[in-house]
């Protein structure tokens, strides 16, 4: 960097000396002392200027490298910030899965359950109906039984009121109170 710098500072002089020479000596016939006032202002500026010159390009070239660091570690820093929201987007979206999965299980279950419930429950009614059924038929026969044993005695009531008569009626009173009697007697 010093010898570009160097070599700008000397190419510039060149120019200038040979720009401004021929230009000179056209207007004076003398051109010693002029390039010598020349050539003693350039050593001056040289030799004044040239450590602020230095010191400057070297501050400039030190914040050029430290910005390109910093530039370079915040890339860094910004690449594994966006590697880091990559795995955790991965991650939700595996996360997402896994709980996809586990709610259809859920479902799936649920609904088996709910199935399973409804047949259970479509068991009991039948059970239950069938029961009733069973209950209400029994009930009817034990009430048709009621009824023919009712309806037999009536009927028996009347063939018996109708064929019978006083004189039977007093012979079976008879038979019924030797029958009592006899047991008794037997037991004695």
């Amino acid at each position: 960097m010093r010898r570009l710098v160097s070599a700008a500072l000397a190419a510039t002089l060149c120019v200038a000396l040979l720009g401004a020479a021929p230009a000179r000596a056209a207007e004076e016939e003398g051109l010693f002392f002029p390039t010598l006032n020349f050539l003693l202002l350039l050593g001056a500026l040289f030799y004044f200027a040239r450590k602020p010159i230095r010191t400057w390009f070297a501050d400039r070239r030190d914040r050029i490298r430290q910005e390109l660091e910093e530039a370079a570690a915040q890339r860094r820093e910004a690449e594994e910030r966006y590697a880091k929201w990559q795995r955790r987007l991965m991650e939700l979206e595996r996360e997402l899965d896994g709980i996809r999965g586990n709610v259809r299980e859920r479902a799936e279950s649920e609904r088996e359950s709910l199935l399973a419930d409804a047949r259970a429950a479509a068991e009991r009614i039948r059970r239950d109906a069938a029961n009733a059924v069973d209950r209400e038929v029994r009930r009817a026969r034990d009430e048709l039984r009621e009824e023919a044993s009712r309806l037999a005695v009536e009927l028996a009531t009347g063939l018996l009121r109708e064929n019978v008569t006083d004189g039977d009626r007093d012979r079976l009173l008879e038979e019924f109170i030797e029958r009592i009697e006899t047991p008794r007697e037997a037991r004695s």
